[in-house]
């Protein structure tokens, strides 16, 4: 990705960023809740035209500098969970504090909103998110610039957490969120898997590359099966398949994606349409409102949570043949409708009405919108989006990574 430029006559070597080699052309990656189609066009783009720069040259300073994190594994924390296997995830719910009042704080306390630091110290969530997210950004830079360094690293990073016998993480969450004085695990801990629904994609960007092996893929497939298997059997499980809020959303998000890899269309297709109901006519109102969600104190971050796993649900669904963009419940809402009551909120002087205790960063709703531009259609939809992707600060859109997964209509040589 960096190569020597010899500048002739004056002997200077200059480090400069290339862009893929035209003789990079990998297959059509295996990609569930993203568009195979769009990431191929972006491919091509990124070496005919500059509007995609930005965002290239962002995704590959990412990618350099996850080439120095980890290996994470479960197996780093000091803690050890109830069980006694340090094999097993343990984290903390982040809302909940010693309460003052009490001897040694217990029972914890619940302060919605507001993150206890507590939850860095000898829990796995930290590890979990840094390893999702460098895994995510090696495997996109890797099928976009065809760079082995990108593979191997993503391999190794992936192997360590989910199949070395020393350092993997059992598959199941039973002590996902505890609460000190409370419980020692419950169902809202599922949500820290989430990004599992990136991780499917990352796994296919990473089909063609010698560092990832037909043994890693068959073990993949085996945890993620098994984790799939204690989601929909747990108690802890069926809990959280219950949720009315963003937790069911993403529950059912994350029970599609590990089908969708495992390879049960059945599973995958019937989740789907239970969504219709369960998730999109529960919780969105006919004027696009989420009020599970603004009954939070991060209500418009909640919000655009929530549909996020909304759309991601809707992504998956063209797998198996259910259109979840265009449905409609019988009291109106819909995805669409859902997207437009908080698309007005990217600019940054438009005030939300609800509570909202932190700040969002500036690019909070920027995949959202870049996303729509593409679920529903180039024309009007386009523009409309557009004009509110120009809302927001130009350098934070370009540079956004939004812009590789989803290229903009105009993103032409």
């Amino acid at each position: 990705m960096f190569g020597a430029l010899v500048v002739c006559g004056l002997g200077l070597t200059v480090q400069t960023q290339t862009l893929p080699a035209s003789t990079w052309a990998p297959p059509a990656p295996h990609v569930y809740s993203l568009r195979a189609d769009e990431l191929e066009r972006a491919r091509h783009l990124i070496g005919e035209t500059s509007r995609l720069r930005p965002a290239y040259d962002r995704l590959v300073r990412d990618a350099d500098a996850a080439l120095l994190v980890g290996p994470f594994s479960v197996m780093d924390k000091p803690r050890t969970p109830e069980s006694g296997d340090k094999h097993d995830y343990v984290s903390m719910g982040p809302y909940w504090w010693p309460d003052t009042t009490k001897p040694g704080g217990l029972p914890y306390i619940r302060r919605d909103g507001e993150r206890n630091p507590e939850l860095a110290n000898g829990y796995d969530a930290p590890r979990f998110g840094a390893m999702t997210g460098a895994v995510t950004t090696l495997a996109f830079t890797y099928y976009l610039s065809g760079d082995e360094r990108y593979a191997q690293r993503a391999a190794l990073l992936l192997r360590t957490w989910f199949l070395d016998p020393a350092t993997r993480m059992n598959p199941h969450l039973r002590y996902g969120q505890r609460i000190p004085g409370i419980t020692e695990g419950r169902a809202a801990g599922i949500i820290e898997t989430r990004r599992l629904v990136d991780l499917v994609d990352a796994i296919g960007m990473l089909e063609r590359s010698p560092s990832w092996t037909d043994a890693d893929a068959r073990g993949m497939r085996d945890w993620m099966a098994a984790y799939r298997g204690w989601l929909l059997t747990s108690d802890i499980g069926k809990e959280e398949q219950r949720a009315q809020n963003n937790h069911g959303t993403w529950y059912d998000a994350q029970i599609v994606a590990l089908a969708l890899f495992t390879g049960d269309t059945a599973l995958a297709r019937s989740t789907i349409e239970a969504s219709k109901t369960r998730r999109i006519a529960a919780q969105i109102t006919a004027d696009g409102r989420q009020p599970y969600e603004l009954a939070r104190t991060r209500s418009l971050g909640y919000s655009v949570m929530n549909l996020e796993g909304l759309c991601r649900l809707a992504e998956l669904g063209r797998h198996v043949g259910v259109n979840l963009w265009s449905y409609r419940s019988p009291r109106g809402g819909s995805i669409r409708k859902a997207l437009d009551y908080v698309a007005p909120y990217a600019d940054p002087a438009v005030t939300w009405p609800g509570e909202q205790i932190t700040a969002n960063a500036p690019d909070f709703l920027v995949l959202l919108l870049q996303r729509a531009r593409v679920a529903f259609g180039r024309g009007d939809a386009a523009t409309h989006y557009g004009a509110l992707l120009r809302r927001i600060p130009g350098d934070v859109v370009r540079s956004h990574r939004a812009q590789l997964l989803y290229p903009d209509p105009d993103s032409a040589p």
